[in-house]
């Protein structure tokens, strides 16, 4: 069974720094798609960026302006990079993954608390 886990999320201050990480595991290989969402309070889920396994990024709006995307396929993880964080930043963050280009059944992580805030 494929299971995503995240890691990394925590209260950094505003204009600060945090690395995300989701691992995969219950696949022997990688992943056709990982990426993240976010949940603001009293908002939607929404994609910031996933990347493909060939390492090819789609971001959300204009997150890739201080968000970086990133993988190792061979460790299964998927990385986010946030730099100048701001308060509207502050949500819970998922890492979502696709076995399989054929394949649309998306598998999540269970949430990573970011908080923005001095």
């Amino acid at each position: 069974q494929v299971q995503l886990v995240e890691s990394g999320g925590g209260l950094v201050q505003p204009g600060g720094s945090l690395r995300l990480s989701c691992v995969a595991s219950g696949i022997t290989y990688p992943m056709y798609t990982m990426g993240w969402y976010r949940q603001a309070p009293g908002k939607q889920r929404e994609l910031v960026a996933r990347m493909t396994s060939g390492g090819n990024p789609t971001y959300a709006g204009s997150y890739e302006d201080r968000f970086s995307i990133s993988r190792d396929n061979a460790k299964k993880m998927v990385y986010l990079q946030m730099n100048s964080l701001k308060p509207e930043d502050t949500a819970v963050y998922w890492c979502n993954g696709r076995i399989h280009i054929s394949d649309p059944t998306n598998y999540w992580g269970q949430g990573t608390q970011v908080t923005v805030s001095s």
